[in-house]
C-alpha cells in the first residue's frame, strides 16, 4: 500500500505540470480578441499573475481591417487615434511601437514612442511629429529616419500587416529623444508589466 501511495505522489508534479501547460494554452487562445491581442505578464514583485488584461484598439479601423488612406503615405500621413484599457496598477508609463513585419527589407518601424503617462488611456489622431511633447512623451526615429509617425507605404502588390504594440512599464525610461525601435526594446527589457497589440492592413 505504501509503495502505491509513493508512486502516486511522485506523479503529482507531472500531472500539475501538464495542467498548467493546458491552462497557459487556454489563456493564449482567449487572449486574441477579434484581431486585438492582449497579453498578461506577471511582475516578479507583484505577488503572482494579474487577472487583468491590457486591451488596445482604434476607432479608425476594425481589427485586421484596412487602415484608411489618410493614415498612409498616399495622403495626410497622420497617426490614427488609439485607446486602451486594463492597465495594471503598477504601471508608471506606456510605450508603443508600430511596425510592418512584411517589408522587403525586414521589419520596418513606423512609429516609436515612450514615457506616455500612466493615467493615459489613448492617443488622439495626428500626434505632432516632434521628438518631445509637452506631457513628457517622447518619440523616436522610425525606419524612414524621421521623428514621429509615418504610416503605411508598402510597394505595390500584396497587403502588408501593421502592428501597433502597447507596453505597460513599471518605470519611466531614461531614453533620449530620437532613439529607434531597437533602442526602445532594449530599454524596456525587464520592465514590461503587460502588453497588447492591434493590427491593421494596407496595400497599394
Amino acid at each position: 500500500m505504501m509503495s502505491m501511495i509513493s508512486a502516486s505522489d511522485s506523479s503529482t508534479p507531472l500531472i500539475l505540470k501538464h495542467s498548467v501547460a493546458k491552462l497557459a494554452a487556454l489563456v493564449l487562445l482567449l487572449g486574441t480578441v477579434g484581431g486585438s491581442t492582449v497579453a498578461v505578464q506577471s511582475h516578479p514583485s507583484a505577488g503572482g499573475r494579474s487577472s487583468m488584461a491590457l486591451v488596445l484598439k482604434s476607432t479608425a479601423f476594425a481589427p485586421g481591417a484596412e487602415i484608411p488612406k489618410k493614415h498612409s503615405c498616399e495622403a495626410a500621413d497622420v497617426s490614427p487615434a488609439l485607446e486602451w484599457s486594463g492597465s495594471p496598477a503598477r504601471t508608471v508609463s506606456f510605450a508603443l511601437i508600430m511596425d510592418d513585419p512584411d517589408a522587403p527589407a525586414g521589419t520596418w518601424a513606423h512609429w516609436v514612442l515612450w514615457n506616455l503617462t500612466a493615467s493615459a488611456h489613448g492617443l488622439p489622431e495626428a500626434v505632432a511629429k516632434q521628438d518631445q511633447l509637452v506631457d513628457g512623451m517622447r518619440q523616436g526615429r522610425n525606419s524612414f529616419r524621421k521623428i514621429g509617425y509615418n504610416g503605411p507605404c508598402p510597394p505595390p502588390g500584396k497587403p502588408h500587416r501593421y502592428f501597433f504594440r502597447l507596453y505597460a512599464l513599471d518605470e519611466k525610461l531614461e531614453l533620449a529623444p530620437g532613439a529607434n525601435s531597437a533602442d526602445l526594446q532594449q530599454a524596456m527589457k525587464g520592465h514590461v508589466l503587460m502588453q497588447a497589440e492591434y493590427m491593421g492592413a494596407y496595400r497599394r
